[in-house]
């Protein structure tokens, strides 16, 4: 199953830009998570049922099992989403300095009225260095530590925000593990795209 997330490096996927994390601005975080124009297609009817009622089991957890990990990916996958970098302090889930700027901004968009409502996955990720184990354990903890800072700083209700490590398991560059580019943060809006007979 093909993993269509990542909150690090920020590159809009399948899009032309291709900024470093500072120059990305909310309405470039906006334009990624927005989902496509409503369809008529009897494809999004379909596949509108079959994701939605998943997302329920996943929602106010923090933890999650190998078969549930693959499970939201493959829910993910060809999703509306942004990778961002996060740059957190080596083995640390504390939002710093450094660290709160792209928070903030993420925190902000999914504030706005656009994505209210809208169920947001949040995705951690880290390069190949260390333990299979202890890489899960942060990853799960710099995701969670992104979605308690919004539900608290930002009142985006924390059951439409869906925290979940990922660990060494889905590099950004498979080729090069230990590049720092595969230590991000992914947002994913997980939200089905509405369908004709839903408008």
């Amino acid at each position: 199953m093909v993993l269509g997330l990542i909150v690090a490096c920020a590159t809009l996927t399948g899009s032309a830009l291709g900024a470093r994390a500072q120059s990305v601005t909310e309405e470039d975080i906006l334009r990624a998570l927005l989902p496509p124009a409503p369809t008529r297609s009897l494809s999004t009817a379909i596949r509108n049922g079959a994701d939605e009622p998943r997302l329920e089991a996943f929602r106010n957890r923090t933890s999650f099992s190998a078969l549930e990990r693959e499970q939201l990916a493959a829910v993910s996958d060809g999703r509306p989403h942004i990778d961002l970098d996060v740059p957190f302090a080596f083995n640390s889930s504390r939002l710093d300095a450094k660290a709160l700027p792209v928070v903030k901004m993420l925190g902000a968009t999914l504030a706005r009225r656009e994505l209210a409502g809208h169920t947001i996955l949040i995705a951690g990720h880290t390069d190949g260095k260390g333990s299979d184990r202890g890489n899960q354990v942060l990853s799960e903890r710099r995701a969670l530590a992104v979605k308690r800072y919004i539900v608290e700083n930002y009142g985006v209700p924390a059951a439409n925000l869906i925290s979940i490590g990922y660990g060494k398991s889905r590099p950004k560059d498979p080729a090069d593990p230990l590049a720092a580019k595969n230590r991000r943060v992914v947002a994913v809006n997980l939200s089905s795209v509405k369908s004709a007979s839903r408008e």
